[in-house]
């Protein structure tokens, strides 16, 4: 089935609209009342005052399938050409059967790297067998990866807080949301619709987010968000903000949910996620600056030929190129770089945003 055959022209639903959700495994809603819970990890910048994160997104890879060779060797020649800091992988890691084995087989350049590396799971994970808890207890055992357990009470599995600490303490945190895959929405039984960030996962941000706040002296601590599918607020970035700053690949409309859950106000009202980064969308790959000063990002789609893909090395293109985002962060200092890198080494759009 061909995600582009999808409707999308329903009408917005609010987060208090009637719903009936899809409750699969990795998805309790009961309150959980025993605070933020664990960072996933404390990562330290180099000698040199620099850390690099690189992003993988929509690897959509099928083992023993020829057509997944091409996303095998990004991630490798990814790996050994940035040589980064530490990895994220925003979704669709995998896209047919055996499917716990091309998990393992497309993450295991990452566990063999000695790089630590999580995940924040696509829709796409859990629909070839496994269920997500299986996919993602497979993904937590191999080396290098700093996922943890899913949290009692808190929606999705892959739900994670990576704190990147500078001599004086935390500088930077990177939350890792669970978009989870689809929903049922009551009076649109026969429409698709992807799920929504729930109330249970903007408490577990909103906790963390108030401990590093108070751990900072009170001041807020930079941050950026990471997740499969995107948010709600970029279609109006898009289509409504004036003067918008937009650079890189735009070839298709952005695929959010139907639903706002309110995870873009929270980050509005914290004052602390500079941008929010997402695949899902393969002909993307750009920075936008919202009206508020967030930016929504795209990771260059590091799959092959198991999917659509139309990206080349200057828009749509016969060649199609897979690659990765590249993030550089200096100790010190509220901004940072972002750039895409092509399989090969090629970069492109090379950015400094504050």
């Amino acid at each position: 089935m061909k995600r582009r055959s999808f409707l999308k022209d329903a009408a917005w639903v609010s987060v208090f609209a009637s719903v009936a959700p899809v409750i699969s495994s990795c998805s309790s809603l009961t309150a959980n009342n025993k605070g933020p819970g664990p960072v996933a990890a404390r990562l330290p910048f180099r000698d040199n005052g620099s850390f690099t994160l690189l992003q993988f997104t929509d690897t959509h890879y099928i083992c023993d399938d020829p057509r997944s060779e091409r996303a095998l060797a990004c991630v490798k020649e990814a790996l050994e050409g940035v040589k980064p800091d530490f990895v994220i992988h925003t979704g669709d890691i995998v896209f047919g059967k055996p499917d716990l084995d091309s998990a393992r087989e497309i993450l295991m350049p990452l566990a063999e790297s000695g790089i630590p590396w999580a995940v924040t799971l696509g829709n796409h994970d859990s629909e070839f067998g496994a269920t997500r808890e299986e996919m993602f207890s497979l993904i937590r055992s191999l080396p290098g990866c700093v996922n943890t357990p899913p949290k009692e009470g808190v929606y999705g599995c892959s739900n994670d807080v990576i704190t990147l600490q500078g001599p004086n303490g935390t500088e930077r945190a990177f939350y890792l949301f669970d978009s989870m895959d689809t929903v049922i929405l009551r009076g649109m039984e026969e429409e698709h619709c992807y799920d929504y960030i729930r109330h249970s996962q903007l408490g577990w941000y909103k906790a963390h987010s108030e401990v590093l706040q108070a751990d900072n002296g009170g001041q807020p601590v930079p941050a950026l968000a990471f997740l499969h599918i995107p948010l709600r607020e970029i279609e109006r970035a898009l289509w409504e903000a004036p003067n918008r700053f937009l650079v890189g690949n735009n070839f298709e409309e952005p695929c959010p949910s139907r639903v706002n859950s309110g995870l873009f106000g929270l980050f509005l009202e914290r004052q602390d996620v500079q941008a929010i980064v997402t695949g899902h969308d393969h002909d993307c790959d750009y920075v936008l600056r919202g009206e508020t000063g967030i930016y929504f990002i795209y990771g260059r789609f590091s799959g092959s030929d198991t999917v659509y893909n139309h990206l080349g090395r200057s828009g749509v293109s016969e060649e199609k190129i897979s690659g990765c985002r590249v993030f550089r962060f200096r100790q010190g200092q509220a901004g940072f770089k972002t750039w895409v890198r092509l399989q090969g080494g090629e970069v492109q759009n090379e950015l400094e945003l504050m």
